[in-house]
């Protein structure tokens, strides 16, 4: 995604949040929606897959730099693998736990064996230690077919929501549930509070679709200066 179509993705998310929670707007916003998301996750409803984010950084970076920690950025030190995977675990969480009441993708057969690693929360709070060893061991193929399903499942989710639904809030179970299944570590407890004070549409927004633009935006100024370097 370069820099013009980062410029109106924001445009139109700055048009979404306007319109989101407006019963009466929403087969536009609906649409809208699922057209911001995909371009983030590529593989996902109407879109092709040649505006991808994600699955471009993947699929065109070495595997060297994708599992690089620490990183020299302006506003990161965590790996792109780390910030792919993060990105995609908080919208598991907050897509299906939250919004649809549902198991995590995370659960599906098989899903966890592939991305290779032990840790199951949203990644929040993790030491110098735990970033290191998730860059590591990270499957790569894993966090890809994770992503992929993750995104397809929140279009499911969009897709399915009637007119007024954008407005329901988080219940106190879901948000619960959520502490009970340790998907948020203790110490990232603020993260389920923060959650808490939330719309359906407000999550749609955040985490979602912003919340990915901005670690996909951090991915690509590791990578930019990477290049630079060499």
């Amino acid at each position: 995604m370069n820099g013009e179509l980062r410029k109106t993705w924001n445009e139109d998310h700055k048009r979404l949040t306007a319109m989101i929670l407006i019963p009466r707007e929403h087969k536009e916003a609906s649409a809208l929606l699922l057209k911001l998301h995909g371009l983030l996750h590529g593989a996902c409803g109407d879109t092709d897959g040649s505006a991808d984010y994600g699955e471009r950084i993947l699929k065109g970076t070495k595997e060297e730099a994708l599992r690089r920690y620490p990183v020299e950025s302006t506003d990161t030190r965590n790996s792109i693998v780390w910030h792919l995977w993060h990105s995609a675990r908080v919208e598991d969480i907050t897509m299906n736990m939250l919004v649809a009441g549902t198991e995590q993708v995370l659960d599906t057969d098989g899903m966890l064996q592939g991305l290779n690693i032990r840790f199951s929360h949203s990644g929040n709070e993790m030491t110098e230690e735990e970033m290191a060893e998730l860059s590591a061991e990270i499957g790569i193929e894993g966090l890809l077919a994770y992503r992929r399903a993750v995104g397809q499942r929140t279009q499911e989710i969009i897709a399915s929501l009637e007119p007024g639904q954008f407005r329901n809030k988080v219940t106190a179970e879901r948000i619960e549930n959520v502490r009970e299944q340790g998907a948020v570590t203790e110490k990232s407890d603020w993260l389920t509070k923060y959650w808490s004070g939330k719309t359906v549409g407000g999550l749609m927004l955040m985490p979602a679709t912003r919340h990915n633009f901005v670690h996909l935006n951090k991915t690509m100024r590791i990578i930019s200066k990477l290049q630079r370097r060499r």
